[in-house]
């Protein structure tokens, strides 16, 4: 099942569902023939698109509003934090090409502060999907859940079979003694890699899908950090705020310590490029992930990395 064929399904059996966009229609183009006056269209303007969604949800819909995802969370953001976070309202904002997945536009275009952004907001819950089939098993307790909701959304396909999701859970693939990386959204797909090539290497690998990242399973950070000789972060967003700041939350809080790498962009943006050249230039494909954690080369192989469906 795709995103769209979820939202659809969702809402054409619950009127509560509201489906909104601020003139972004990729994920949602043959929804509005569907639903009727239940697909409102606000145009290029994300302030007034969560406005009306809270109006809406003070009403009791259950609102599900599509931007751009730096649009989402920087043009918009007064608008998130006052009208969805403060009173508490099951807005469910689902974000665009967050990421590297906005890998052909320039800073304007790039979300890579949004983890940070959206999980400061009070009562605001914050999710990154693997892959379309992650994406598609998390939607509907996400859509059901009273709080508001930020998604990353990545329709992109892996082979991986995922675990069942519960909110605040981390998707456990694998225990690693050497080394473990923590990771969500795009990213897994590339981590995927490394793992294989760590151990064909000779290293015990874990591999964590932190796909709930607000609330955020401190356990498994907690048991993570402890087994593992080095836990790496890996996400594509900005070293501040991020994953990286998350793990070192939940270490400070437990009074516990750990040597922890993080791979993440560093107070720089990424160069535009399709996203297999995003991807090498910024040194995040499998192979350079394996290869910055062994601290040499490999003659691995890097599987060919595909263009995504959707760009800007």
């Amino acid at each position: 099942m795709t995103y769209e064929e979820l939202l659809t399904q969702t809402a054409l059996a619950d009127d509560r569902f509201i489906v909104m966009t601020a003139e972004n229609r990729a994920l949602v183009r043959n929804i509005p023939g569907k639903l009727g006056k239940r697909f409102i269209d606000t145009g290029i303007t994300e302030q007034t698109m969560i406005g009306a969604a809270a109006g809406l949800a003070l009403r009791g819909r259950i609102p599900v509003v599509h931007a751009l995802a730096s649009f989402l969370t920087m043009r918009a953001f007064e608008f998130v934090r006052t009208d969805a976070g403060i009173p508490n309202l099951p807005i469910k904002l689902s974000s665009f090409i967050p990421g590297f997945l906005s890998d052909g536009n320039g800073p304007t275009h790039q979300a890579v502060e949004d983890i940070s952004l959206m999980r400061g907001i009070p009562n605001m819950t914050v999710f990154a999907p693997a892959d379309e089939q992650d994406l598609v098993m998390m939607l509907p307790e996400i859509w059901k859940h009273p709080h508001p909701s930020y998604v990353r959304i990545n329709t992109r396909k892996t082979d991986h079979q995922h675990s069942p999701f519960k909110l605040g859970k981390a998707e456990i693939v694998s225990k690693g003694e050497d080394v473990t990386i923590l990771t969500y959204g795009l990213l897994f797909e590339q981590a995927l890699i490394a793992v294989e090539i760590l151990k064909n290497e000779g290293l015990s690998v874990g591999l964590i899908n932190l796909r709930s990242l607000k609330p955020v399973d401190e356990q498994a950070i907690l048991e993570a950090t402890r087994e593992s000789a080095l836990t790496i972060t890996l996400e594509d967003h900005f070293v501040t705020g991020g994953l990286y700041s998350i793990v070192a939350e939940v270490l400070l809080k437990h009074c516990q310590t750990a040597k922890v790498i993080p791979m993440a962009l560093k107070d720089k943006w990424f160069k535009p490029s399709l996203l297999p050249n995003v991807l090498e230039h910024e040194g995040f494909t499998g192979k350079q992930i394996a290869e910055k954690i062994l601290g040499y080369n490999t003659n691995a192989y890097q599987p060919e990395i595909s263009i995504p469906q959707f760009s800007e």
